[in-house]
């Protein structure tokens, strides 16, 4: 190649070079991302770029008999050069953070990770246990036990009276107030499925001792099956009648009668 054509190739290869130098210089003081680079900015182009013009230079500076070796030191210099010129050396954006139970605390902060949807938890991602007894609240049965108490499985101190967990007169139909009750109790059960419990049926002292005994075993009965019919595993009940045995107050008024008529929950060990 005659030394006269080098200045052709070097000024079409400067020309190609610093526009794209131009650009891209321009493109990133005004913080524009490596997705929005023309064509001319991609680092195979500069890298062509780069070795043209060195190709050029390396061939104008070397003597006649090495121009060949000259030109090719360049050339390969140049196009190395032009390409990380145009590399994109932004650091990589961080990952966004996670949080794979939903509760709002991220992964890495999270110390109860599971936790179920919709459960309100603390700034680091556990249950909530507003009376500290040792069970999250959407688990516990007996909320609002006092500091410092021991308490089952189920949150409670002894077992949990379902208080107005009623039945048709004389029967073991229960009332449609008393399912809106055990609707919150089959929640709470199948939120806290490590537990077993106890149903146990009890009555007043009106009739014979026998008629009770069957009575209160079927309204335990019917407790149990209408919390397997919102879904409680039925090898997780336990059903006892106790007829009129177990009276927690005077069969001798209405309102101790009352009373006696009860279903109780307790944790079954």
């Amino acid at each position: 190649m005659k030394k006269s054509t080098t200045g052709l190739l070097l000024g079409s290869a400067l020309v190609v070079g610093l526009s794209g130098c131009a650009s891209s210089a321009s493109q990133s003081s005004a913080g524009a991302s490596a997705s929005g680079d023309s064509w001319y900015q991609h680092p195979f182009v500069c890298g062509l770029a780069g070795g043209l013009i060195g190709g050029g230079i390396g061939y104008a500076t070397s003597g006649e008999s090495d121009e060949d070796q000259g030109a090719a030191i360049g050339s390969t210099a140049g196009a190395t050069i032009g390409a990380m010129l145009c590399a994109d050396t932004s650091p990589a954006p961080a990952p966004a953070p996670r949080d794979t139970d939903g509760d709002g605390v991220n992964d890495a902060d999270d110390q109860c990770p599971g936790t179920p949807a919709g459960v309100a938890v603390d700034a680091v991602g556990c249950p909530l246990d507003s009376d500290g007894d040792g069970v999250p609240d959407y688990q516990d049965q007996c909320p609002g036990t006092p500091a410092g108490a021991e308490v089952n499985a189920l949150g409670c101190e002894e077992d949990l009276v379902l208080r107005d967990v009623n039945f048709e007169f004389d029967s073991a139909t229960l009332t449609m107030g008393a399912e809106n009750i055990l609707d919150g109790v089959a929640e709470k059960l199948l939120a806290n499925k490590n537990v077993r419990v106890r149903i146990e049926g009890h009555t007043d002292a009106v009739g014979s001792d026998a008629y009770n005994q069957q009575l209160s075993q079927e309204r335990a009965d019917s407790v149990a099956a209408y919390l397997a019919s919102q879904g409680v595993s039925a090898d997780r009940m336990r059903t006892i009648g106790y007829g009129e045995s177990q009276p927690m107050a005077s069969n001798e008024t209405d309102a101790g009668r009352a009373q006696n008529r009860r279903v109780e929950l307790g944790e079954w060990e």
